[in-house]
């Protein structure tokens, strides 16, 4: 039945195969589970209910892509839109994380809309290719960032911003002892090297005092309740110019990050078609947008698909039955809250940092012979950090990348879409 459905003998796989794949899949990206609860905690919102958001969200979401689009493919609550999420919304904004779900919520109603009419990959051709991979890298270094401060390796200084914290600190000796573990780990090619280096983390915090035990030592329970984060939406900021930029912001990470990750995993796959195209991509793409929808319900963050899919495809899965297993395995991780929850932020920096380190990759793409795209692509990445806010970088980017292209007389370059952008921003900046 299952060989029928997914054409799995047809796809030259087995059955064996693509359950070893799913569960290397999840092995990969289950660090979301112990990574996503901080992040967002940060907030206000309650980590334990984050963690059963996220757990669902992931579960509901790669259910659709292995039904439905009947692709290897998994998706949660993606890295760098949660970031922007906590840390530019909610922290650097001064908005609730009740604005910041709403923005979410409407996120999702927008890519449902897109995807039916076919325009998503119409947007994502608007916008240079010099500056997608520029926020690629820029996320990767303002979420490296994020990891190095949660695990007290970058302190605030009056005096420079920002300086080296105590490296006597426990926090910060988990840190650093977890990024050289994990290091390891990936260079002896090591499956879930992520997840095992956060458990390691983890366990090495409980001898430093960093780690704080359950009660009780209970580390299989129910899943916490959703009701502190279930359905809770600001409504009323909808119409504002915040609004337009957080949710612009979220459409624009999001659309790149899941367009980009469907097309390198299917290509290492050997899944594109002749014109280079990802089969039953609309599917694929309602999956990512339907996933966000309901994880903006459920309490989480912007949900797309993952980049770690391509660890399961490195392990020979072809079909919608490596994302059914990796679903299969975000249902049994509901079971183990208290283990998650209980990992401290020093104990996920080493994830942060490894993942940020990935998300670095895109540079090499970046033509740095052409100044009209280098500074832009420069502006978009250095500002991220800089400013702490994802946001940000992309403003600087795009308006950069306008300015740049009209004054060196190549308007040509610049199509309608930009200048409607750049101008939106313009009053973002000097009227809002």
């Amino acid at each position: 039945m299952l060989d029928k459905f997914f054409n799995i003998t047809g796809s030259k796989s087995t059955l064996r195969t693509e359950i070893i794949a799913g569960i290397t899949t999840f092995m990969t990206m289950a660090y979301i589970l112990a990574v996503n609860p901080a992040i967002l905690s940060v907030t206000g919102m309650d980590k334990g209910a984050v963690f059963t958001a996220t757990a669902l969200s992931a579960l509901f979401a790669t259910l659709v892509m292995a039904l439905v689009a009947k692709l290897p493919f998994a998706l949660a609550p993606g890295m760098g839109l949660n970031a922007f999420f906590a840390f530019t919304v909610v922290l650097g904004m001064g908005y609730s994380w009740e604005f910041a779900l709403t923005a979410v919520f409407l996120e999702g109603i927008i890519f449902l809309i897109l995807t039916a009419f076919n325009v998503r990959e119409l947007i994502v051709n608007s916008i240079p290719l010099n500056l997608k991979h520029a926020v690629s890298v820029g996320i990767g270094l303002f979420i490296a960032f994020i990891g190095l401060k949660g695990a007290g390796v970058i302190v605030d200084n009056p005096a420079t911003l920002v300086s080296l914290g105590d490296m006597k600190s426990p926090s910060v000796i988990v840190g650093l002892v977890g990024i050289l573990i994990t290091g390891v780990l990936f260079s002896r090619n090591i499956k879930g090297a992520l997840l095992i280096g956060i458990l390691f983390s983890a366990i090495l915090g409980i001898f430093l005092g960093v780690t704080k035990l359950p009660e009780n030592y209970q580390f299989i329970s129910l899943p916490p309740s959703l009701s502190p984060i279930f359905f809770k939406f600001d409504f009323s900021k909808v119409f504002s110019i915040d609004m337009l930029v957080v949710l612009f912001t979220f459409l624009f990470v999001d659309m790149f990050d899941t367009v980009g990750t469907l097309i390198g995993v299917a290509s290492k796959a050997d899944m594109l078609d002749e014109e280079g195209r990802v089969p039953r991509v609309k599917q694929a793409l309602f999956a990512d947008a339907i996933g966000t929808f309901v994880g903006a319900i459920l309490g989480t963050s912007t949900v797309t698909t993952y980049v770690e899919s391509a660890a399961g495809v490195s392990a020979g899965g072809k079909t919608g039955m490596t994302a059914l297993t990796t679903a299969i395995m975000f249902a049994l991780a509901l079971l183990f809250a208290p283990l998650f929850i209980m990992i401290p932020s020093a104990a996920t920096a080493p994830a942060l940092v490894i993942v940020g380190l990935f998300m670095m990759s895109p540079i090499m793409k970046i033509d740095m012979d052409d100044f009209t795209e280098a500074i832009p692509a420069f502006l978009t990445i250095i500002m991220m950090p800089l400013t702490y806010s994802i946001a940000d970088g992309i403003v600087f980017g795009m308006l950069s990348f306008v300015a740049l292209k009209l004054l060196s007389g190549r308007y040509k370059e610049v199509r309608p879409v930009m200048i409607v952008i750049a101008i939106l921003f313009i009053v973002k900046f000097y009227f809002a």
